[in-house]
Order: C-alpha cells, then structure tokens, then sequence
C-alpha cells in the first residue's frame, strides 16, 4: 500500500486518478483550491485521508501547502497534478511552472514524483528571458515546456527518485471540453499506474508517457544548461532552492 499526495485532485483527471488509487486500497490526501472545492472533493472522493487546501497561483500559500504535507507525514508519491489553460499569463506561469517547482524543493523526497504536462508543450520554448522579468509572456505550451525540463532535471539529481512526466491527451474534462477527442481513462490511469505499478516499465525515470506508453517529447527539455538557467531563475524568484 502506497501513501500518495496529489495536486488538482478535486475534481477532473486528478480527481479521479485519486479514487482509483482509493479503489486499489492505498492513502490518498488530495488538494483542493479553496474551502469550498474542498467540501466538493470529500464528496466526491470517498475514503481519502484529508483534502488539504491552498491557491497555488499564491506563492505564499503554495509555500504553506508543502508545510502541511510534511507535517502529515511522508509520502511514497506526489502527483503534481494541477495546472490551469483557461487563465491570464501570470496565473498560467504560477500554477503549472512555480508551483510545481516550490512543492518539489519544499516536500519532503518521495519514491515516484509524477508530473503533468501536456502535447502542447511540442509547441513551446523556454523564453528563460521572461521567466524572471516578465512572466505575462509565458504560454501554457512554455508552462508544460518547464515541467519537462523540471522532470529531466529531477531524474538527473535524484536518481534514487522515479521521475516521469505524463501527457494525458486532450480529453473531455473541464479544461478539456466535452468534445475532446482522446481516451479519458487511458488519461488519469497513466498517473495511476506510474504512480504505484510493478511493471518494469513504469519503475523508469526521465520519461514522457502517454497512455502507458513512453513518447518522444521536446528536445529542448534535454539541454541541461537551460534546464539549469531555469532551476536558477526560479529560485531567485521563490528564495527556494532545488534540492541538490
């Protein structure tokens, strides 16, 4: 039985991601945004530990966040599942690249770390020039570009850490849409199942996987300079350090 944190996990992929890990018998804290969305996910999430709440578009309460997960315990895996499309610049660049970043230096080091980008971060570039300076000029595609570099550079100093990065597919959610056109299933058991799977091919680090499949993704991510220029920058933002 694993012990799993999950981000976003109130309602679409993260959501039900959680009850199926629940429906396999292991601990489950899932996170909401507020007070209210926290009253909709014990609802909607039978048998969690706790729901846990912060707006991870505020640094301050992402930083807080990370304090109440270590204080509940350890976990074994940390699915960072929350991100925002349909959203200003500066919201975009503070769910999907800082909050991610601030909870994985400040979280206590799990087994499996699981990250959500997207097909869209093909489309993206580091623009490491704004990350600082100006963050309204960040796309989501950049945001999921970031998380890949974060994956890849999470693989390269913690090989200890199983450490992948997930595509889910466009698939009907809220972010979504109804008409979206992939596998809605296939979408929330690849975190599944990275998160907790035996099988040989989950138990890898520095993978881009969709639907349970490994896939090519940006080669940008592989630069290991930019990847550093980027720990940097966003350390110098959060006053955090990644953790060597």
């Amino acid at each position: 039985m694993a012990r799993i944190f999950i981000t976003g996990s109130a309602d679409g992929l993260g959501q039900m991601s959680a009850q199926l890990l629940l429906e396999q018998g292991h601990q489950v804290i899932i996170h909401a945004r507020n007070a209210e969305r926290r009253r909709d996910a014990l609802k909607k999430t039978s048998g969690a530990v706790d729901v846990l709440t912060a707006d991870l578009s505020r640094t301050e309460e992402t930083k807080t966040l990370a304090e109440k997960v270590n204080q509940s315990g350890s976990f074994d895996v940390v699915i960072h599942n929350a991100g925002v499309y349909h959203a200003s610049a500066k919201e975009i660049f503070a769910v999907n690249t800082l909050a991610p970043y601030i909870l994985t230096c400040l979280i206590q080091k799990p087994k499996r770390l699981i990250y959500l980008s997207s097909g869209l971060h093909l489309q993206g570039r580091p623009n490491l020039e704004y990350v600082k300076e100006n963050s309204d000029r960040i796309s989501y595609s950049d945001s999921k570009l970031h998380i890949m570099m974060i994956t890849l550079a999470l693989a390269r100093k913690w090989p200890d850490v199983y450490c992948n990065a997930v595509n889910p597919g466009w698939v009907p959610t809220k972010m979504g849409g109804g008409n979206a056109p992939d596998n809605l299933q296939k979408g929330y058991e690849t975190q599944a199942w990275l998160a907790v799977s035996n099988d040989e091919r989950a138990q890898v680090s520095g993978r881009y996987f969709f639907h349970q499949k490994e896939s090519s993704y940006n080669p940008i991510a592989d630069d290991v300079t930019l990847q550093e220029k980027l720990l940097t920058q966003l350390r110098e933002i959060t006053d955090i350090s990644f953790p060597g």
